[in-house]
């Protein structure tokens, strides 16, 4: 497995991370045994939510015993469950110390605000109360995950280490500017949905609605490599992904144990070759329409 810089922080993460997005309802047994041979296999980035259901749970159940394993990264802002508004700097606060309650562990590598828009940043209460958990050792560096102008405006701030946002074939609004300026304020980069949720493998359009956006771009897109077989095709999006400038890793989530190593053997055939990259890059030049920005 390759191990990137994460931006300024001194963290050396693996290229394919794990979203633990999808874990949730699922029993504990899969999840030690999914989480387990991801880590022997070397994952060193778990990524999750304090709005992903019983996510940081199975998490804390399952690996917490090998903790120095791995960097684990999660999100806070919506309530979910707590008493108090969304982005407010009590459920900040409140959310964390339970994420560390869930995820049986004294600190998280990363805690992140969770897709809030620009008008919360610019208020400003919420990132205060990321930087007190930090002076407290609850949490070891500050991240925004979103897309869009407030993906932009939250790396301007010049406060987060990092940013999280929508990169991949079907995605690639953030890459000529946005990702530019994370570079340059050194802060680690992490593609959320690198593999466009395999959206061209629908014939027709997808029920799950979080699938039909990236459906309907990859439908006027028509790249070649989509017609081939699913695995193949997802290795060729998931390198994409990975041979974007500035991204330090990329996070694929699953339910099925083994499928992370499976998703790891693409990560090991290396960059995209620059050929194909480009041409992935210019089919989207030529085609993207306006309105095509990060889906969230």
């Amino acid at each position: 497995m390759e191990y990137r810089e994460f931006g300024k922080t001194g963290m050396k993460v693996s290229a394919l991370g794990f979203g633990g997005s999808e874990i949730r309802g699922v029993d504990g047994g899969t999840v030690e045994r999914l989480l387990g041979s991801a880590l022997d296999a070397g994952l060193n980035v778990i990524d999750t939510a304090a709005c992903y259901g019983d996510s940081e749970e199975l998490i804390g159940k399952a690996v917490s015993h090998r903790r120095s394993e791995y960097y684990v990264f999660s999100k806070c802002g919506h309530a979910s469950g707590l008493p108090t508004p969304d982005w407010d700097p009590r459920t900040i606060r409140d959310s964390i110390d339970r994420s560390l309650k869930r995820l049986q562990t004294d600190y998280v590598d990363l805690m992140q605000l969770h897709s809030c828009g620009v008008a919360v940043l610019q208020e400003g209460s919420v990132i205060e109360e990321l930087q007190k958990a930090k002076q407290a050792g609850k949490i070891r560096f500050l991240g925004y995950s979103g897309d869009r102008e407030a993906a932009r405006f939250a790396v301007e701030l010049g406060v987060f280490d990092s940013l999280q946002t929508s990169i991949n074939v079907a995605d690639q609004s953030v890459l000529d500017e946005v990702l530019p300026l994370a570079m340059a304020h050194g802060m680690g980069v992490i593609a959320k949905r690198p593999i466009a949720n395999v959206a061209w493998q629908y014939e027709t359009t997808p029920d799950v609605d979080y699938y039909v956006e990236y459906w309907r771009r990859l439908q006027k897109l028509a790249y070649p490599f989509t017609q081939l077989p699913v695995a193949e095709a997802v290795g060729v999006a998931l390198r994409f992904t990975l041979s974007t400038p500035g991204v330090s890793t990329a996070i694929v989530g699953t339910q099925n144990p083994g499928r992370w190593q499976q998703n790891a053997t693409y990560v090991d055939a290396g960059p995209l070759p620059t050929d194909e990259y480009e041409a992935i890059r210019e089919a989207w030049r030529r085609t993207a329409e306006a309105d095509w920005l990060g889906q969230t």
